[in-house]
């Protein structure tokens, strides 16, 4: 029994090993190959779309191009590979792509049992529900035996029965395999309900013949820390993707703009300033970066309000206001980063 509980101890040691070592060296493959891949969605307005020409957009888009930017100075040495929530986790877990930037929800069991890693979050949301104005409901709690559209393989199936249980309403769901299709199924009418993020569902009411014909329930029914995710044992990489993110918001807090970077980067005494646009300290070596990695990705792609603004701001048809995703020293914000130091 001894030597069968070692053997397989011993097994399992190697397991692990292998896995952590075809994981453990991201950052060379992708300098190797010249370019990151990277998973996002089928399409949602703001986070990650792609136009007729094939151009990709949104937060999500922004993430990936970050890293680039920290790794060849270049936010668009990026292809991207659109996938649905049932293939995204797949995808990441078999190296096809290195980075899943997909309006992906961080949750203790995908965190824990997948394999995989969160980052940094990049918007902060909660689920919410969608009708047509003209079915006269206001609250969610009037949606008993309603028929409710989402997507499979998403934590909003999951809020979405909790919910219901939680409140003693009945309903009916339809459950399809991609967003587009959710949202397809209920501008033919058949569910009264499309239920996603709120964010999501200001991205898609965009794509209806009349957005104004349909209202968000006022009901944030979750918690949905949204952010990208990579394969887990390789801390370098993690490390990276986590940085790139909190350089954007960092750079937001010191009133560093892409318009401004280059000015402030010649004439600045600010130590902290120094330090994150690689002037001194030389932060960039301890990632394996170059020492202006992190000047790249404000200059290419921007700070945290500046890719905020861009894609999803009240200046775009998703229409956003900053909410919970405002810097953590304005009123409701809780969008923070450590310092580089």
């Amino acid at each position: 029994m001894k030597s069968n509980v070692c053997k397989l101890l011993s097994t399992a040691a190697i397991a692990a090993t292998i896995s952590t070592g075809a994981a453990a060296a991201t950052l060379d493959d992708v300098k190797s190959k010249g370019f990151i891949q990277c998973g996002v969605s089928n399409g949602v307005p703001g986070f990650s779309n792609a136009d007729d020409k094939g151009n990709w957009s949104g937060i999500d888009v922004d993430a990936c191009r970050a890293v680039a930017s920290a790794i060849f100075g270049d936010g668009q040495k990026v292809k991207f590979t659109p996938l649905s929530a049932k293939e995204r986790f797949t995808a990441l877990q078999s190296g096809e792509i290195d980075i899943l930037a997909r309006n992906t929800t961080w949750t203790y069991t995908r965190d824990s049992s997948l394999g995989l890693d969160f980052t940094a979050v990049n918007f902060y949301d909660g689920q919410g529900f969608m009708v047509r104005k003209d079915l006269g409901v206001t609250s969610a709690l009037d949606l008993d035996g309603a028929t409710v559209c989402t997507e499979q393989g998403t934590t909003t199936e999951l809020n979405m029965a909790d919910f219901f249980r939680k409140n003693k309403l009945s309903y009916v769901p339809v459950v399809v395999q991609k967003a587009d299709e959710a949202l397809s199924a209920y501008d033919q009418g058949r569910c009264d309900v499309y239920t996603t993020d709120k964010s999501g569902l200001a991205a898609h009411r965009t794509k209806l013949a009349d957005p104004a014909a349909h209202v968000i329930l006022p009901e944030t029914i979750s918690k949905e820390p949204l952010g990208p995710v990579v394969r887990h044992g390789d801390n370098q990489w993690k490390d990276i993707v986590t940085w790139s993110m909190f350089v954007q918001v960092n750079a937001e807090e010191m009133d560093i703009s892409s318009k401004n970077v280059a000015k402030v980067k010649s004439e600045t005494n600010d130590p902290g300033i120094k330090r994150l646009l690689g002037v001194e300290g030389d932060m960039g070596s301890q990632l394996g970066l170059p020492a202006d990695w992190a000047y790249n990705i404000i200059a290419n792609v921007g700070n945290y309000g500046e890719v905020f603004e861009r894609n999803v701001g009240p200046s775009t048809p998703v229409d956003l206001p900053r909410g919970l995703n405002a810097l953590w020293t304005e009123a409701g914000g809780i969008m923070y980063a450590p310092p580089v130091r």
